[in-house]
């Protein structure tokens, strides 16, 4: 099956940090934003949220390394993957596209890439939007017990090389299956050509995938005790939505993201995991309504 693509946008390969060369799809004119994906997805998640932004923004859509049609670097040592790599490839590619500040909005994985960008890169996002995550660091002191199993995938990825390689790709499809049928409350999210190319991409990236997690669980995490123990916070305008798994977990998710970033605002949403696929509309709007803000303020 041949990889999706959103339409009206046209593709580039462009090489992020050291030449890695991401897949990009780019369309539309004005303020700069940049959608970043989640698991078990690539770019292409963002399609209907993508051309709805494109009427009033220059919408610029990455696979992130090691996920899609970008390339998928051999794990060498933990910075590969980690967030701070990944994030580097974020400024590379937009500063290739000629823009040097922009807004970004990450979802899942990508809003951890997201998450790093703005406190390595203060003075190139100028506003970071959220979608269904916490910090790295809040993530892994907020799983606890039992509860702990609704992630069982990233305690599998975390462990050293070889081993969860193995295990998944003995079950490649059936295991990234699992994530989008668990995730997807109303079952009628993806059609069925969407899902096989969600499970394709994937089975086609289980040692990159599985870097990339891995990263979370080690030199993510550091780098994220290093800002905490610094005081170092997110100086732009934050945004997040998320679904309200906080309070089944036990935890303030707004709080949490408070202490990182203090210009904040939170929202719930009735969705599930792949809200910007179940609820466009109410995603773009979230987006549209944070760059208001940020160009509010700058008038």
């Amino acid at each position: 099956m041949s990889p999706l693509t959103i339409e009206g946008f046209d593709y580039k390969t462009i090489g992020g940090d050291a030449g890695v060369e991401l897949n990009i799809a780019v369309a539309g004119n004005g303020p700069a934003v940049v959608l970043l994906h989640g698991f078990p997805q690539t770019h292409y998640m963002w399609r209907t949220v993508a051309e709805d932004l494109a009427d009033r923004h220059t919408v610029i859509v990455p696979d992130l390394r090691g996920y899609g049609q970008s390339a998928k670097p051999a794990e060498n040592g933990p910075s590969t993957y980690s967030k701070r790599t990944m994030a580097r490839d974020v400024v590379a590619v937009a500063a290739a596209l000629g823009h040097d500040h922009f807004g970004l909005i990450g979802h899942d994985r990508g809003a951890l890439v997201g998450v790093r960008a703005g406190l390595d890169h203060p003075n190139v996002v100028e506003y970071l939007g959220i979608l269904d995550v916490l910090p790295t660091l809040d993530t892994w002191d907020v799983l606890r017990g039992v509860d702990a199993k609704v992630a069982w995938h990233l305690y599998l990825m975390a462990q050293p090389v070889g081993l969860p390689e193995k295990m998944i790709e003995a079950v490649g499809e059936e295991f990234f299956l699992s994530f989008l049928d668990a995730w997807d409350p109303t079952g009628a999210t993806f059609t069925s050509e969407v899902r096989q190319h969600y499970v394709d991409s994937s089975v086609d990236a289980i040692d990159s995938i599985v870097a990339d997690y891995r990263a979370t669980a080690g030199i993510d995490l550091d780098m994220d005790r290093e800002d905490r123990a610094a005081g170092r916070q997110l100086s732009m305008p934050v945004g997040v939505i998320s679904q309200d798994w906080g309070s089944q977990l036990g935890f303030d998710a707004a709080a949490l993201w408070r202490a990182w970033a203090p210009d904040l605002t939170y929202q719930s949403i009735d969705a599930g995991h792949f809200m910007a696929e179940e609820k466009p509309a109410e995603i773009a709007r979230f987006v549209a309504e944070l760059a208001d803000r940020v160009l509010t303020s700058q008038s």
